[in-house]
């Protein structure tokens, strides 16, 4: 809000310049009646829209054009009362503002001192180096944000009363086969029993001047992945697989996955991972194609383009399926027992949580909660299939991705307008729906300023456990991975049944630098504002409280970051 001061001037009938009068910000174009005035001589002076009593009522009759002339014409008892008058008004005003009677008139400063009690982790995508303390560190005395709190934990009340966690009705393979007839008729029901990964042999009909990724949407759509795609197509002919005058070739599926979440260290696992000699990725970091390019989705607000279909998905596992093959073609035991260690891994943080599309696909249930997710049909494909999940404490996971994805105007202040906005949209939702229908709301997700959803983790992986075993799964910590990487490192070694290492590759891998970290220009920021904090805190604490229950580990509290 702010301050305005409004003035009045009612002219006297035989004024000639009716356009002198003014009321409420500016000249008026014809005589007009204040409605403040009431019809009399007089100047109204309005502090928030209230009259100020304490200033004099002066009649002032203006003679033709003259101003400061018709002033001097005055009596002299009248100048003296519009002076003492505009004297008394400076004096009410100045005391407003240095008493900060009302809260409109106080300025916060752009320059902030002093330390507040909880500094945030600023980890960006797994970055030990940032956990250091941090020392941009803002004033907790910005009143008009801390006077907010009280109408913004009515809100979070709100919706915590309202939180429920409900077991989802699983759909019948039957009906998953009717939204992806083609998928269905590309995947086999049963893969090679002599490879770690899921990998078949499908015929390959073109001819040997045939380029089979001419029609790749990965490819069409993005310049940065035409090199790597120029190096498989070189390599594409000497590895088919010859058999009665037709040509095969292997095709292979992940046989893990890195399913999330989104600004939580996904990227540093990633490129330590992919040190090892047993893993194979996809040759794009995050396709993204289970949650966003097999519905035709690159950008959602750019709509919807042509579906990518599960073959340009298997094309980016072809340098791995190339090495798979020399394995299964070869004629030493030693050399296929080497070749066949090899396990595909596939690391979009998008597979957890995005559920966006499905509005635009599935026929929508009377309840509002989508009757497919991603994970229906991954595990109708792979009910073997191993997922690694990395975690951050939801509400320093909502600021990286706030400073990550804002484009401009990015500061604490405008983050805290933000988050208000975005549990505001999120309790009207859970008034009228489920827990699980506001989460998977794409027109929801769309509207909150901040992606507030993806740190509800505990909805997910509910959802992904009605699928999977929990054995399937490996949670881990970002705060845990960057205090000590070597040990993370070694669980996912020992959970995906990879090799040792020599003392070079783990040094390689565990000492060298993060990835992802936050850019400079963002750690000028510093961390949000404390109020904030708690504001976040409030509303992820059930959430947190019902992950630590179903994972049996406190940690998942996040008490301690």
């Amino acid at each position: 809000m702010r301050h305005c001061i409004n003035c009045c001037i009612q002219l006297s009938p035989d004024d000639t310049h009716p356009q002198q009068a003014g009321c409420r910000g500016g000249p008026h174009h014809g005589h007009q009646e204040c409605p403040a005035c009431k019809g009399e001589n007089r100047i109204v002076f309005r502090v928030d829209g209230k009259q100020m009593n304490l200033l004099a009522v002066l009649e002032v009759r203006a003679e033709g054009n003259e101003s400061w002339g018709g002033f001097l014409r005055f009596k002299k008892g009248k100048r003296c009362s519009l002076v003492f008058g505009l004297i008394i008004m400076t004096l009410v005003m100045a005391s407003y503002i240095l008493s900060g009677v009302h809260q409109e008139l106080l300025l916060s400063s752009p320059f902030h001192y002093g330390a507040f009690p909880s500094n945030p982790s600023l980890m960006d995508g797994g970055n030990p180096s940032d956990v250091k303390e941090h020392h941009h560190q803002p004033s907790i005395n910005n009143i008009s944000l801390v006077k907010d709190y009280p109408s913004i934990k009515l809100i979070i009340n709100s919706i915590t009363a309202r939180i429920e966690f409900t077991t989802r009705q699983l759909p019948d393979v039957e009906d998953l086969k009717k939204q992806e007839l083609h998928m269905f008729s590309v995947i086999p029901s049963k893969f090679l029993p002599n490879s770690k990964s899921p990998c078949w042999y499908e015929e390959f009909t073109g001819r040997n001047t045939t380029d089979p990724y001419l029609t790749n949407s990965y490819v069409l759509y993005s310049k940065r992945f035409r090199s790597t795609f120029d190096a498989l197509r070189k390599a594409f002919w000497g590895h088919l697989s010859h058999a009665n005058g037709k040509h095969f070739r292997l095709r292979c599926l992940p046989h893990f996955y890195i399913i999330g979440q989104p600004k939580c260290g996904t990227t540093d696992l990633y490129d330590r991972l992919r040190l090892h000699p047993e893993v194979k990725f996809s040759a794009i970091k995050e396709p993204h194609w289970w949650t966003r390019k097999r519905f035709g989705i690159v950008r959602l607000r750019d709509g919807l383009r042509d579906r990518y279909p599960v073959e340009d998905y298997l094309d980016l596992f072809d340098l791995a399926a190339h090495q798979i093959h020399q394995g299964l073609q070869a004629s030493s035991t030693k050399e296929q027992s080497k070749i066949n260690r090899i396990i595909i891994g596939e690391a979009s943080a998008s597979t957890m949580w995005d559920n966006n599309a499905w509005m635009f696909f599935y026929d929508n249930s009377t309840d509002g909660e989508p009757p497919f997710l991603t994970q229906d049909f991954i595990h109708a494909f792979q009910p073997d299939a191993k997922l690694i999940v990395m975690l951050r404490d939801p509400v320093e996971r909502l600021y990286s991705d706030y400073l990550y994805f804002a484009s401009s105007n990015k500061s604490a202040d405008d983050f805290h307008e933000k988050v208000t906005e975005a549990l505001q949209l999120f309790e009207n939702c859970m008034l009228d729906y489920s827990l699980r229908a506001c989460v998977y709301n794409n027109t929801l997700n769309n509207a909150m300023p901040v992606r507030l959803q993806v740190g509800l983790y505990a909805v997910y992986l509910l959802d992904w456990l009605t699928v999977f075993n929990k054995e399937q799964f490996l949670i881990l910590r970002l705060e845990d991975h960057a205090s000590n990487v070597k040990y993370t490192m070694h669980r996912v070694f020992q959970f995906l049944n990879l090799g040792p290492l020599s003392e070079k590759q783990e040094a390689l891998m565990t000492k060298s630098p993060a990835s992802n970290a936050r850019r400079p220009e963002d750690r000028n920021l510093g961390p949000m504002w404390p109020v904030t904090q708690r504001i976040l805190q409030d509303f992820y604490g059930p959430f947190n409280t019902q992950l630590a229950r179903v994972l049996a580990d406190e940690a998942f509290l996040w008490k301690k970051t």
